[in-house]
């Protein structure tokens, strides 16, 4: 199991990870939530269904990774296919920064209860509900886009160039995290189709 996510009886996912895996994963987890920024949470006095039509940016952030993130919903080939994008964006992409903090968090905890549980015995299994693993995957996704657009990946041939990275190169540590991360992602989905 090391390293590979198993199915689990009823559903949901187990993989093995190691102390310094679970320091990574957090650590990625809990930077991917910094990225994304907190969110705007409605005050206890404030009407629930105002907050569900608030609105949210109209622009794409400047980040590239954010962008990659939270991409226009349409090309920008025209000005009216430019204003139907700010619109969607508008009024979609609070609630998707808000799930994607979610699927982060929900990592974070995952393996915060994982690094109590097995203190100082240098790993543990993770299991994880089928909710807890779909969280997993949308939050293995945004971590590989994000490192991927800080390393510049583009398409399978930039891909292909990482593999080759000298050990000096000061990228090959956030290349290997993103081929890491592509293994776990590969093998959740495929506990979770199979």
């Amino acid at each position: 199991m090391a390293g590979q996510f198993e199915a689990l009886a009823g559903g949901g996912a187990a993989v093995a990870l190691d102390d310094v895996e679970i320091s990574i994963l957090r650590s990625l987890a809990v930077q991917l939530m910094e990225l994304i920024g907190p969110g705007d949470e409605p005050a206890a006095d404030e009407d629930p269904l105002a907050a569900l039509f608030a609105e949210g940016p109209s622009e794409p952030p400047s980040d590239p990774a954010l962008r990659r993130l939270f991409p226009d919903a349409y090309g920008d080939d025209s000005e009216e296919l430019r204003a139907a994008a700010s619109d969607f964006r508008r009024y979609t992409e609070n609630d998707l920064r808000a799930r994607k903090r979610e699927d982060a968090l929900a990592v974070v905890r995952a393996l915060d209860s994982l690094s109590a549980e097995a203190a100082g015995e240098g790993g543990a299994v993770l299991k994880l509900t089928p909710d807890e693993s779909r969280c997993w995957l949308g939050a293995l996704n945004d971590l590989r886009l994000t490192i991927g657009t800080r390393l510049e990946v583009t398409d399978d041939e930039d891909s292909e160039q990482l593999y080759r990275l000298p050990d000096s190169d000061p990228r090959k540590p956030m290349v290997m995290a993103y081929l890491w991360l592509g293994a776990l992602q590969e093998s959740l989905v495929a506990t979770l189709m199979a």
